[in-house]
């Protein structure tokens, strides 16, 4: 008996404990098709059927390792760790033919890409790539248990279509693309499952606590960040999806329990325009490989509806603009094993059927369409680098002096996607800036990329279509806030950029008898090594007002916000000021300077008032049901991996037992917040009142509104002048007045300390939702507001851009000696958005400093 590889004690309690009404395997597999006995099935290894239970991530890996032991087929690879340690595998599948010939086919296929390269191949003789990619949403699991079935069927199969399939194609399948969301929801569906199936919609089961198993480990949508890579799950696999090229790519979710059954193409009118049209012909071709199959069981199912292609972060997107071909399917969710339905009762193994069903589908399609998918792909990039080259934009060319670290943070991302970028080859002068050679990029149209540079780079503001499935604008150097212009002509280019260097900052001047350090504010680590030196207990000021000041024999001028650390004033540590400043400036990309004196002879001495002392953050953040879980993963993320400073996360149901003075950072991000009663709200208004920093945001800042928390008001939007409209326009009229996701301007006060670190007063924001606040009456309490012309790139209704023109972004109310900082707009949306994190930093720091005076409200 084959030994399998699963704790015997696993074995016995799915023995006695497996209560649930099993499917034969062949409910799922093909019937005219022998399998190899040698190759164990999921149940042989598992100790129970597929959709009996909901595979954990360990047995789900376990799995596929020990079918890539038993069969010549395939080969298992890990490329990621999610954060939690789960290893993200890839599995390649093909004929030992093209096993042993591996590594020439994958170099062939990305010589696709090279149109230098690209016409001399066969490409008669070139297997189609296909990935198969499951799960994207933890809680959506029907495809990563249907993987099982999959890779069962490429390992056991037998007979001439499963070796031809395997001769014509390299299949990639990825069993988890979010290992830990999976497992978070495969343990509590199989936790509260009964022995008789419970279908009622309001039992337990069906209903995951927050913040579910949608996300990852920081409560990230992992299928938002196909683009920007702020996951070390999207970096590995984006990686891979590049190594490889694939021609093709599926992401395999589910949608509401009452649907069917949807495969791609969607909404015509939503496709992004970079979107070749050959494209979505394509996809349609292959749609009728998934019709056929469905049909063939009986599943109902539909196209063209709901679901778009427009942002390209999303995982059926992005390959479209690469060459391959994106393909979305979305089964409705048991959303546990049984679920009431209008349909009937829905089962898990009858959502598992149909992701399998039509994964098999995209690989018929895939070996039937193989030269048109691998003629398509060099057409794509042949025809890429004929617009490139002949774009009226040349190249791009992007960097900030004062902020090398952001600009860091971008190239990673360029690199990762596969961008050429290269150092300036001298000052360009561009945009009405001068751009430095020492610390500027240039980005050249004319290149394999160009239509994903399209992308990462526009401005858009016209649209087929006012609805959109998600966001409207995405754009790399707005989302940075990065200055960057576009140029008619290739400026000199330095050296070809590889891997991104960290910036290395140094300590300037003589720390051995320095008086005092200096660092701006500018940097984007600087908070971190701000609070790394309070955290060992260094007294740490700010400067309110600019100054300037000798360092070296050089005058230098200094900005508001500049941190300064008087060795004098420590109690403790002065003689290890020196060494940390070191690891601090090489650490965070800074450069600090030792100063010997503090005597500026500018006005403005050290031991002026105008340098405010600082205090360590002490950051609470309220999560818990009625809270956006995304907007909390993005704070926790951005405090925990970025700054080193983890909130303390109390649970809204647990609010009124918390002691709030432990804290002088209160953070509440978007949300209802329905569990939070008169006696917490009333608790804190006294921990605002005694000197605490209460920030809201987004729809938070209603809520604060509602509850007497800030004396400002929102305003409400003119009535619709149109008394009777069609009903058949209903549900689109109501979504096209929404703001899903647009890039707007802002204007900042440089002087107030919200806006510290910021060299400009203009600065884009990404705004999605419709939360719009009336000018306060204090002049000095609205730090950002939106310009009289905002709209920078997406679509936003005219009434809506009316509304927004002129109105306050922040807003700061002082209560007692305290403040409640009400942000309209999200700062730090999907991790990507680096160039506002900085007005969200401001508020955690800086909070305290800011004069009660400007929060006054007059009633």
């Amino acid at each position: 008996m084959k030994k399998l590889h699963l704790p015997v004690f696993v074995l016995f309690l799915f023995t006695i404990c497996s209560f649930a009404q099993s499917v034969p395997l062949s409910y799922y597999l093909p019937q005219d098709v022998q399998y190899n006995p040698s190759v164990p099935t999921p149940e042989a290894f598992l100790g129970w059927q597929v959709g009996d239970w909901h595979v954990s991530h360990d047995l789900l890996v376990s799995y596929m390792r020990e079918l890539d032991r038993v069969s010549d087929r395939m080969e298992i690879e890990p490329y990621a760790r999610s954060y939690e340690g789960r290893p993200l595998m890839l599995l390649t599948v093909t004929s030992t033919q093209n096993r042993t010939n591996l590594p020439r086919i994958k170099d062939e296929h990305r010589s696709l890409t090279d149109p230098g390269k690209s016409g001399s191949l066969n490409i008669n003789q070139m297997p189609a790539v296909v990935w198969i990619g499951c799960s994207v949403h933890g809680n959506e699991p029907s495809g990563s248990n249907a993987s099982l079935l999959l890779a069962y069927y490429l390992a056991a199969a037998q007979g001439p279509a499963i070796d031809s399939l395997l001769s014509e194609t390299v299949i990639l399948l990825d069993p988890s693309f979010n290992p830990d969301g999976l497992n978070r929801f495969a343990s509590w569906v199989n936790v509260h499952k009964s022995k008789s199936p419970v279908t009622d919609p309001i039992n337990r089961e069906l209903n995951e606590v927050w913040p579910n198993g949608r996300t990852n480990h920081y409560w990230f949508d992992l299928n938002r960040d196909w683009l920007y890579v702020q996951h070390p799950e999207s970096r590995g696999r984006v990686a891979k999806f590049h190594e490889w090229k694939p021609n093709v790519l599926t992401d395999h979710h589910e949608q509401g329990s009452d649907a069917t059954f949807f495969f791609q193409p969607g909404v015509p009118s939503r496709v992004h325009p970079l979107t070749p049209k050959k494209n979505q012909e394509l996809t349609a071709r292959m749609g009728t490989f998934h019709a056929k199959a469905l049909d063939k069981i009986g599943s109902l199912y539909f196209t063209e509806e709901n679901y778009d292609d427009f942002y390209y972060g999303k995982g059926s997107t992005f390959p479209d603009v690469q060459g391959s071909i994106g393909i979305l399917f979305e089964q409705a969710s048991s959303r546990g094993h049984a679920h009431e339905t209008i349909n009937g009762v829905l089962r898990f193994p009858f959502t598992i059927r149909n992701q399998f069903v039509t994964m098999l589908s995209t690989l018929q399609a895939a070996r039937a369409m193989r030269p048109d998918l691998l003629n398509w792909q060099r057409d794509f990039y042949r025809d890429a680098g004929r617009e490139g080259n002949s774009a009226p934009v040349k190249a791009y060319v992007f960097g900030s002096k004062e902020d090398k670290a952001r600009t860091w943070e971008m190239l990673k991302i360029l690199r990762q996607q596969q961008v050429e970028v290269y150092k300036a080859g001298g000052n360009v002068n561009a945009g009405g800036r001068t751009f430095g050679a020492d610390w500027s990029y240039v980005v050249p149209a004319n290149q394999a990329q160009h239509r994903l540079i399209n992308g990462m780079f526009e401005k858009r503001t016209t649209f087929a279509d006012s609805l959109f499935y998600d966001i409207s604008a995405f754009s790399l150097p707005l989302a940075f806030n990065m200055p960057y212009a576009e140029l008619k002509s290739t400026p000199n280019l330095g050296s070809k950029v590889a891997v991104p260097e960290f910036p290395q900052g140094n300590v300037i001047g003589e720390p051995a008898t320095a008086y005092a350090y200096l660092l701006a504010w500018d940097g984007y680590y600087a908070p971190r090594a701000v609070n790394e030196l309070m955290k060992q207990g260094y007294r740490v000021r700010m400067a309110t007002k600019p100054f300037a000041a000798t360092v070296a024999g050089q005058s230098m001028a200094f900005d508001y916000g500049t941190v300064m650390v008087p060795v004098g004033l420590q109690e403790k540590g002065k003689a290890e000021l020196p060494a940390l400043m070191a690891e601090l400036a090489r650490r965070d990309g800074i450069d600090i300077y030792a100063l010997g004196t503090g005597l500026t002879g500018t006005g403005m001495d050290f031991g002026s008032s105008n340098f405010e002392a600082l205090e360590q953050p002490r950051v609470m953040m309220l999560v818990g049901t009625g809270v956006n879980a995304n907007d909390a993963g993005e704070v926790w993320h951005l405090l925990d991996q970025r700054y080193g400073m983890p909130p303390v996360m109390v649970d809204v149901a647990q609010a009124g037992q918390a002691d709030f003075r432990k804290y002088n950072v209160i953070v509440m991000v978007g949300g209802s917040y329905p569990a939070l009663g008169t006696g917490t709200v009333d608790n804190l208004k006294r921990w605002v009142s005694d000197g605490g920093t209460l920030i809201t945001m987004t729809n938070a800042v209603a809520w604060a509104v509602a509850r007497g928390l800030a004396n400002v008001k929102t305003k409400k939007g003119p009535a619709d002048s149109l008394s009777v409209k069609p009903y058949a326009s209903l549900e689109e009229n109501a979504r096209a007045q929404d703001i899903v996701g647009a890039i707007f301007q802002l204007r900042l006060d440089r002087s107030h300390p919200l806006a510290y670190g910021y060299r400009d007063e203009l600065i884009p924001t990404f705004r999605d939702n419709t939360i719009f606040l009336e000018r306060p009456k204090n002049p000095y309490a609205t730090p950002a507001s939106y310009t009289a012309t905002p709209l920078l790139s997406g679509y936003v209704t005219k009434p809506k851009l009316k509304e927004l023109a002129g109105s306050p972004s922040i807003v700061v109310n002082a209560i007692g000696s305290g403040k409640v900082i009400l942000m309209t707009d999200n700062p730090n949306f999907r991790a990507f958005w680096f160039g506002t994190n900085r007005l969200f930093i401001n508020a955690v720091f800086l909070g305290r400093i800011i004069s009660p005076a400007s929060g006054r409200v007059e009633e």
